[in-house]
């Protein structure tokens, strides 16, 4: 029944297989992604997904909605376009943590504060899986990689601390393991007004575990099953016995006004004035 229902979302004339790699999570991630759709009763022609450059970012190619596969770490400029040109739409943007949080993180950062009305599933595999293997901004302090062969010196970024210190109204965490509760995170997330970051956290059994001797993609997955925690468990927890988990849920879930409202308000009051202006 649920691969019936993915289905209905594919393109029809979009050749497959896909190009994720066997034991990827992208695919995994992306099933949640349209069973929430498909619960929400969205038309297919009210949503577009909008994404950047990478693995993840090929998924707007073999889903059947209006999409834009734009240029790396753009989606968000792109994005708010598609939303402030009709704000009735709903606009899914999927991205990598490479392209949103390295050469696009001054836009996810903005796109946070402003409050945009944009959904945001950012997958995190912690590498450049797609164009060789270098280190992301999220790799973790001492994995390798292509361009870290003697380990990454780097402080890796929290990806949720970043969205909720930089403004955004719903911000969660859940990993491709746990796919029930990400779905439960993409339906709130779209039906939330405002910017909604959901990170999810995902395996690269290619590049990832080439470097890191990580194992299989079934080994990965049951990494991330054995290494999540709630938020309100990790609350309890040491520092040093936090440091191999990942901490899921809901992070933030405010009530600040959304740009798109905030800018046409200030359209209709310029109309007003410009109106007012005339008639003296």
């Amino acid at each position: 029944m649920m691969e019936d229902i993915v289905h209905q979302y594919l393109r029809p004339k979009k050749k497959f297989p896909h190009v994720w790699c066997p034991g990827c999570g992208d695919g995994v991630v992306m099933n949640s992604l349209i069973r929430a759709i498909h619960s929400l009763k969205i038309s297919r022609d009210n949503i577009v997904m909008v994404s950047g450059i990478g693995c993840s970012s090929r998924a707007p190619v073999y889903f059947d909605f209006c999409s834009l596969h734009s240029t790396h770490g753009r989606a968000l400029p792109f994005a708010t376009g598609v939303k402030l040109g009709n704000p009735k739409l709903t606009v899914i943007v999927i991205s990598g943590d490479g392209d949103a949080t390295a050469i696009g993180g001054n836009h996810f950062i903005h796109a946070c504060r402003r409050n945009i009305d944009l959904k945001m599933v950012l997958i995190n595999n912690n590498i450049y899986g797609m164009t060789g293997g270098q280190y992301s901004p999220t790799m973790p302090t001492g994995a390798y990689a292509a361009t870290a062969p003697y380990g990454n010196i780097d402080r890796p970024f929290d990806i949720c601390k970043l969205a909720v210190a930089a403004g955004a109204n719903y911000v969660a965490r859940s990993t491709a393991f746990h796919t029930f509760q990400i779905e439960k995170y993409f339906k709130e997330a779209i039906m939330k007004p405002g910017f909604a970051v959901i990170e999810a956290m995902t395996a690269c059994p290619s590049l990832y575990s080439f470097y890191n001797k990580t194992g299989k993609g079934t080994d990965m997955m049951k990494a991330l099953k054995d290494r999540a925690i709630s938020i309100e468990s990790a609350a309890n927890m040491s520092p040093e016995d936090l440091k191999e988990k990942i901490v899921t849920g809901i992070f933030a879930n405010g009530d600040a006004k959304p740009y798109t409202v905030a800018y046409q308000e200030l359209m209709e009051r310029a109309e007003r004035s410009r109106v007012d202006e005339e008639s003296i």
